[in-house]
């Protein structure tokens, strides 16, 4: 199959706009959790079928941007990686027109 001709610019805005969908998303669900953070805990246990992540906690721990803003970054990351590597692909697997 022959690529089309948008070439790397459909990798890389794929990979963009995942990571902009990733870091909002991560974001509200800090915000969530920094809010109400036992609903947002049974919440997460029931999304998980009913593992029990409060086992996991040691207490309860204060919020540092450092610490959030290391994650984000790291998710925002990933979620561009393999949002470019996702619309490369699409990108290869189109027929030309």
């Amino acid at each position: 199959m022959e690529a089309s001709r948008a070439g790397i610019g459909v990798a890389i805005s794929t990979g963009v706009a995942l990571a902009i969908t990733v870091g909002i998303g991560y974001t509200a669900c800090a915000i969530v959790f920094r809010a109400a953070p036992d609903t947002a805990m049974t919440f997460m246990n029931a999304l998980f079928h009913g593992l029990d992540f409060r086992m996991l906690q040691v207490g309860p721990t204060p919020f540092e941007f450092a610490s959030f803003s290391f994650a984000l970054f790291v998710a925002a990351a990933w979620a561009f990686v393999f949002g470019a590597l996702f619309g490369w692909i699409v990108d290869r697997l189109r027929p030309a027109v």
